[in-house]
């Protein structure tokens, strides 16, 4: 019974009232600075380390895909065919042209070779000798030509062999076989996710802050502790990550700075194009630290009953750090060291109204005391107030 009545007259005498001591006492603490472990975190958007657009280079029928969703290939992997019929007859009708370019270059070089043979013996003049060189050099500039053109017409048909220019997972496929395709359709995405690059954006008077303490941007980075990465579902990830980079240009319509952090991805958990919270460690060394519970809001203003050397207290606003645990508060401004303040019963107090002081300590034995002389039925008649 005593326990239960503990935890009733406990209840009671934390934010939201205080046991009926008769004499007016509430628990007073002193304002001490502590070190606290606090975090920042900032919406973050993932990427693979290489997130690369699939486009064809030619116009075409799908005839081919050779890549499912979500598998893995390999750098120069074929991934999707192009009819390619007319890229093929492109070729052999240039191989043909090659080829009889290169008879012609033979006949004109053994005519030459022969005029050159029957101008050393006097039998021609100089007049036939040139003009079989001429043809040779012709013949020669018909086969550099029919080769370029042979060259050509393969690149064009390689455009119909679309293949991965990155080791990576295969994204989505958004057309079938037997699509027309043009170079303005992504056929899906590669994403080298064995690595991945999560970006979020802290502001500009937070950025200002780490650049002046830590000498630069440059610093900035090297001295970044690691972050962790909360992800869609609310779960940590597994692995710490690493602030890698930051934009050096302020994006003015929001007044950020892009950071960008690497996590290591083994298990291929993150996906290319997800979401998730980064969050961001912070140790503040000499802080006021406070319970939330002592702690009164009103329309987004925070206010504590500080005691002053009357025994009476004031109904003070105070400002506190944006982030917080859950459980305590980190004060900014309208506390110092060695003020008072009242932990418990607050909501009983006015402004002005004088207090008996007594520690936290006295506060619950107290409690304690007088949970040992309830009843059952007193019991019951303050569990259902």
């Amino acid at each position: 019974m005593v326990a239960a009545a503990t935890i009733v007259l406990a209840s009671c005498g934390g934010g939201g009232g205080m046991p009926s001591f008769g004499d007016n006492e509430y628990p007073v603490e002193e304002v001490k600075t502590s070190d606290a472990e606090m975090q920042t975190t900032y919406p973050a958007v993932i990427n693979g380390i290489q997130d690369v657009e699939i486009r064809p280079k030619m116009s075409g029928f799908l005839t081919q895909i050779n890549v499912t969703e979500g598998q893995t290939v390999q750098a120069g992997q074929l991934l999707f065919v192009i009819d390619n019929e007319t890229y093929q007859a492109q070729v052999r009708q240039s191989q043909a042209a090659v080829n009889t370019a290169q008879s012609q270059v033979n006949t004109a070089k053994l005519t030459y070779e022969n005029s050159k043979q029957l101008f050393d013996s006097h039998v021609i003049g100089e007049y036939e000798l040139q003009t079989a060189e001429n043809s040779f050099k012709s013949a020669q500039a018909g086969l550099a030509q029919a080769q370029a053109a042979l060259a050509s017409a393969r690149e064009s048909l390689s455009f119909c062999y679309v293949k991965s220019p990155a080791k990576g997972v295969v994204g989505t496929l958004p057309f079938k076989k037997g699509a027309l395709v043009s170079a303005s359709n992504v056929l899906t995405h590669v994403s080298d996710i064995s690595q991945m690059e999560v970006y979020f954006s802290m502001t500009e008077k937070d950025m200002l802050t780490l650049s002046k303490a830590d000498g630069g941007l440059k610093g900035a980075v090297e001295q970044f502790p690691s972050v962790k990465l909360q992800l869609a579902d609310g779960s940590i990830y597994g692995y710490d990550g690493t602030v890698a980079a930051i934009s050096g240009v302020i994006d003015q319509a929001t007044g950020t700075v892009q950071l960008k952090a690497r996590f290591p991805n083994p298990e291929s958990l993150l996906k290319s194009g997800g979401s998730g919270t980064i969050i961001v460690p912070r140790q503040n060394t000499g802080a006021i630290v406070i319970p939330q519970s002592v702690v009164m809001e009103v329309q987004n203003k925070k206010f504590v009953y500080l005691l002053n050397d009357s025994n009476k207290v004031q109904y003070t606003e105070i400002k506190v750090d944006p982030q917080d645990d859950g459980v305590n508060y980190i004060v900014t401004e309208g506390l110092k060291v060695g003020d008072k303040y009242v932990t418990n019963g607050i909501t009983k107090l006015n402004d002005q109204m004088e207090i008996v002081p007594i520690t936290p300590q006295r506060y619950q034995e107290k409690i304690q005391e007088q949970a040992k002389a309830m009843t059952a039925g007193d019991i019951v008649n303050a569990m259902s107030k």
